[in-house]
C-alpha cells in the first residue's frame, strides 16, 4: 500500500478499531481478493457472509448496470410503486412460508433489528423483550440493548429497559415468558459471534412453544444465517418452525447494504397508523440494491443443489483437524475453527494473510478463525485454505 494511502485511511476515515487490517484492495472477482500489488487473497469470510456469490458475479453485475440504465434513488420507502424493489418482494415471500408475505426492506440488518422491536411494541403493546446471552443483533441503540456483554455497552448506557436474558441451550426460566411485559423473543439460531454456537433442536422448539403460549412474538434473526448460508433457505427450517418476524441482511443484497423484516400484512400493517410512517426509511428498498439482492439470490436458489454446501461444511471439518484445533463448530459454511487458547488470534490471521487467506476473528470469542467464504468455494480451495491453516499451526512453538 502506498504509505501517503494508509496516512490518509488512517487520519480521513473513521476508525472502528485500533489496529485496522489496511490492506488496500483495489479489484476482486470471484473467490479472490486482490491488492495494489497485484497480491491474491482467498477470501475466507465473503464480506462477513455477504457476498454469497462471490465478487462481481456477471448475474448480479449485469443486473445492477441495467437498473442504473433506468434509474436510481427516486422517493423515500413505500411511497411510490418501482418495478425492482417490487419484483425481489414478490420472488422473496415466494420463497417463505405463506404466513411471512410482506415485506419491508431497509438499509442494513441492524435497522432491520430495531424495525423489527418496534413492530414487536406497537403491534403488542408490551415493551419488554427477551433475548440470548451473547447474541449480536448490530450496533444501533435497539439492537445495543439486547446485548448483555458489558464491554460493548457500558459507554453508550442508558439504553433500552425491560430487556431480559436467557442462554443458548440451557435452561429457560418460564418465569420470565409469564411477564404480562414481554412483546417478543429476538434469537439466533447460530450464535455467530460467539463462534458459531448452534441451537439445539429441543431448546427452539421450547422457546418457540413458550412464546406461543403467552402471545409473545418470536423475532428470528437470520441476517447470518439466510440464503443458504446453513444449507437450507433459511435457519429455521432446521428446526421446523416459523417464526412470525424474519430479520435479514447481509446477503440480501448481494453485495449491497440492503436489510428487510418480513412478517404477516396484518402484523406489518401496525406501522402504518396511529401514528403513520411507523418507520420511515430514505434508501429502503434502492432500486440498484434489490436488483443486486434478487439477481444474486434468484441465482444462488436455482443453483443451489450445484453449490453442495453440506458437503462443503464436511470437507471443512475433515481436513481441520490437529492438535491445536479444539472444534469446528458452526452449520454450512457459518463456522467457526476453535483454537488452542494459547494462540494469539490476530497474530494468527496475520500468519494466515502474509499466505494470501483473508480471515477474521469473531466479537465474543477470540480463540477461533472465521470461516464463511462465498458459497462457490471449490473442494480444491477448501483443501488448499485447510492445508494452509494446518501448515501455520504446524510453524507455532510454544
Amino acid at each position: 500500500m502506498l504509505q501517503s494511502h494508509r496516512n490518509l485511511f488512517l487520519q480521513i476515515m473513521a476508525q472502528t478499531n485500533p489496529e485496522p487490517i489496511a490492506l488496500e484492495i483495489v479489484s476482486a472477482k470471484g473467490m479472490y481478493l486482490y491488492d495494489l500489488n497485484e497480491n491474491a487473497y482467498l477470501d475466507l469470510i465473503s464480506g462477513i457472509s455477504v457476498c454469497s456469490l462471490g465478487h462481481n458475479h456477471p448475474v448480479v453485475e449485469n443486473a445492477m448496470i441495467e437498473q442504473i440504465k433506468r434509474h436510481s434513488h427516486v422517493m423515500v420507502y413505500g411511497e411510490v410503486i418501482q418495478n425492482t424493489p417490487l419484483k425481489f418482494s414478490q420472488w422473496l415471500t415466494k420463497q417463505l412460508p405463506p404466513s411471512l408475505n410482506s415485506v419491508y426492506f431497509v438499509n442494513s440488518g441492524s435497522e432491520a433489528i430495531d424495525a423489527s422491536m418496534k413492530l414487536a411494541k406497537k403491534f403488542t403493546g408490551k415493551s419488554g423483550f427477551i433475548a440470548q446471552k451473547d447474541a449480536y443483533h448490530g450496533s444501533g441503540q435497539g439492537p445495543l440493548s439486547l446485548m448483555n456483554n458489558s464491554y460493548f455497552t457500558q459507554k453508550y448506557r442508558p439504553l433500552l429497559n425491560n430487556i431480559y436474558y436467557i442462554k443458548q441451550n440451557e435452561q429457560i426460566d418460564f418465569a420470565i415468558f409469564e411477564s404480562v411485559n414481554i412483546a417478543a423473543v429476538v434469537c439466533e439460531f447460530i450464535q455467530a459471534e460467539r463462534g458459531c454456537m448452534v441451537s439445539d433442536m429441543n431448546y427452539i422448539q421450547q422457546l418457540f412453544a413458550l412464546c406461543k403460549k403467552n402471545g409473545i412474538l418470536f423475532i428470528a434473526d437470520e441476517i447470518q444465517t439466510g440464503f443458504y448460508r446453513t444449507g437450507v433457505p433459511f435457519a429455521f427450517i432446521h428446526y421446523n418452525i416459523i417464526p412470525d418476524i424474519l430479520v435479514l441482511g447481509k446477503a440480501l443484497g448481494g453485495s449491497m447494504p440492503m436489510g428487510a423484516i418480513v412478517a404477516n400484512k396484518e402484523l406489518m400493517s401496525a406501522f402504518s397508523n396511529n401514528p403513520i410512517l411507523g418507520h420511515i426509511t430514505t434508501f429502503g428498498g434502492h432500486p440498484i440494491c434489490s436488483a443486486a439482492g434478487y439477481a444474486s439470490n434468484e441465482y444462488l436458489f436455482n443453483h443451489s443443489a450445484e453449490l453442495n454446501i453440506p458437503q462443503k461444511e464436511k470437507w471443512f471439518k475433515e481436513l481441520l483437524v490437529h492438535d491445536l484445533i479444539v472444534s469446528v463448530n458452526g452449520v454450512g459454511l457459518l463456522l467457526a475453527c476453535h483454537l488452542d487458547p494459547q494462540i494469539d488470534i490476530v497474530q494468527f490471521n496475520k500468519i494466515l494473510l502474509a499466505k494470501g487467506i483473508f480471515t477474521d476473528w469473531f466479537l465474543f470469542n477470540m480463540n477461533a478463525i472465521r470461516i464463511a467464504p462465498p458459497l462457490i468455494i471449490s473442494e480444491q480451495e477448501i483443501r488448499h485454505v485447510c492445508q494452509i491453516i494446518v501448515d501455520s499451526l504446524n510453524d507455532l512453538s510454544f
